[in-house]
């Protein structure tokens, strides 16, 4: 049940995704600004032809496989249950749902589309983007301080012990 829940949760972030990026691009494109908040958040149309934040550009291949590749890594954490909880899931939702988002940009367009801006970080970035690092955070905070991953750590350690004995 859960895994069906995140996986639904994961298609509804990537069309959210799309969404949002197809009336970005058909409104704002070939170049637009919006300021929305004036000197602070603006809306602007970008096309990112590289990875996190424009580095490495026109790796589009070797970016569709990476992504691949860790979607494909989260789809077995969640398939095989290795974690559990709602922290775990929601991260995988998170990552899941960007991921395939700009996966989907990057075969269809050959690029990401960029348009949000905020003042004080000067990457554009997108709905996806944000989706990712936000799950991706809590992610490693999932591994760092869940009491079920630390309970399979003691466990093991305690299993250890006993053998040795």
């Amino acid at each position: 049940m859960a895994v069906a829940v995140v996986l639904i949760a994961a298609v509804l972030i990537a069309a959210v995704d799309q969404i949002i990026k197809y009336f970005i691009y058909a409104n704002m494109s070939p170049a637009g600004r919006i300021a929305v908040i004036e000197n602070l958040f603006s809306l602007v149309y970008t096309e990112n032809r590289g990875a996190a934040f424009g580095i490495f550009q026109n790796g589009t291949i070797i970016f569709c496989m990476i992504t691949g590749a860790l979607i494909g890594v989260f789809l077995y954490l969640l398939i095989k249950k290795k974690f559990k909880g709602k922290l775990f899931y929601t991260s995988v939702a998170l990552i899941l749902g960007g991921g395939v988002g700009n996966l989907i940009d990057r075969i269809f367009r050959g690029f990401v589309i960029d348009y949000l801006s905020v003042s004080f970080f000067p990457p554009v970035c997108n709905f996806a983007d944000y989706c990712v690092t936000i799950g991706a955070v809590l992610f490693m905070i999932c591994i760092l301080f869940s009491p079920e991953i630390s309970k399979k750590k003691n466990d093991s350690d305690d299993n250890g012990e006993e053998e040795n004995e």
